[in-house]
């Protein structure tokens, strides 16, 4: 049988650490009225940190963008799958904002961020694809389903599948949200193989729900009146998209569990998005409590939250690359060992994907 099995992964954290206290200066509105008293902004930033965990994130310098930061995320993958470069059939680059310059906050998409990548790597081979893929924060785990079909199919063998984003620069800085968000990138290098034992990408589940959740993420102008010129910043709902999450990602995951005929007992590790610590550890209890487990194992889900924030469709790949290069303590791979790769995000969408390390 054909596989999707990963050779190699990097990913690229900046080097600007920035922390919670560094926000006790900012005026922070109630959507569109009262201001919050600036007095009352340390018991909001220990608020804070005791839900989401953050007490930091990590924003890129004021010279880099996202397709750079990709670009370097992408040296790392390929550095480490050891294959030329040249034989990558296609490049997808999973955002939500293109790049955006730190004096100019607009959305800057054309060319293709992959083809900005694809430029910077010096792929000079015309049939190696570079397309963008914007899904949300579960873009880089769709991106790697649509990889899986190409490569499946016989139409490929290798794909380089690439998340990143700056989601500093879209952040409102009169949003207490914006404390949430952080920059970064992660990648991985996908060979298809002809195998016997059941290894690589085995299942995957996807669901969109727009109906009634379609702008539970958002673009909006500042909360600060006095601060608005225009430009749009990102917007969310919070308790909703909480609920949303609680109520939809457990099945999802369970789905493609299912479609893979696994149980989660055959689960080592759950790579989950990284948006929310409280919101992740309420999933991972209604996932367990969907097979009727109340005991969840020590360990099974890597945590980078509490030191890089939320970075989007980053957040997935780049725990991936910390656990495979055994930097993450406490947690490591080896051959056979089932993991879980799954997000929720803008859209309202959601996926899941069961992946078996070779």
């Amino acid at each position: 049988m054909r596989r999707s099995v990963i050779i190699g992964t990097g990913s690229f954290i900046p080097e600007r650490r920035v922390a919670n206290d560094e926000f006790l200066a900012n005026r922070f509105y109630m959507d569109y009225g009262d201001s919050i008293d600036p007095a009352n902004n340390p018991h909001t930033i220990d608020r804070f940190r005791e839900i989401t965990e953050i007490g930091e994130r990590r924003w890129v310098e004021d010279d880099q963008l996202t397709s750079e930061i990709g670009h370097l995320a992408a040296e790392k993958a390929l550095e480490s799958a050891g294959i030329d470069r040249e034989s990558l059939d296609y490049i997808i680059f999973a955002h939500n904002f293109g790049d955006v310059l730190a004096d100019n906050r607009r959305c800057d998409f054309c060319p293709t961020l992959a083809a900005r990548v694809k430029q910077r790597l010096g792929i000079a081979n015309p049939e190696c694809v570079a397309y963008d893929l914007p899904f949300g924060c579960p873009g880089w785990v769709q991106g790697i389903i649509q990889a899986d079909y190409y490569l499946r199919s016989g139409d490929a063998t290798r794909a380089l599948v690439i998340g990143g984003e700056t989601l500093s620069r879209i952040s409102d800085p009169h949003d207490r949200d914006s404390m949430i968000y952080s920059d970064g990138a992660g990648a991985a290098v996908f060979e298809a193989r002809e195998v016997n034992d059941e290894i690589g990408i085995v299942a995957h589940a996807t669901r969109s729900d727009t109906i009634d959740h379609a702008r539970l993420l958002w673009m909006g102008r500042s909360y600060d009146a006095d601060h608005d010129d225009g430009t749009l910043y990102l917007k969310m709902f919070g308790r909703k998209l909480y609920s949303y999450a609680l109520t939809n990602v457990p099945g999802v995951v369970k789905k493609s569990l299912d479609r893979a005929g696994l149980d989660l007992s055959d689960v080592k590790k759950v790579f989950l998005h990284q948006a929310n610590a409280k919101m992740d550890d309420a999933i991972l209890k209604r996932i367990f409590k969907l097979y009727k487990v109340n005991d969840i194992p020590e360990g099974i889900m890597p945590m980078t939250i509490s030191w890089l924030g939320n970075s989007s469709v980053a957040t997935v790949p780049t725990l991936i690359d910390l656990v495979a290069r055994g930097e993450m303590d406490g947690h490591h791979l080896v051959q056979g060992d089932t993991v879980i790769l799954a997000s929720v995000g803008a859209g309202m969408n959601i996926n899941s994907v069961v992946y078996r390390w070779a």
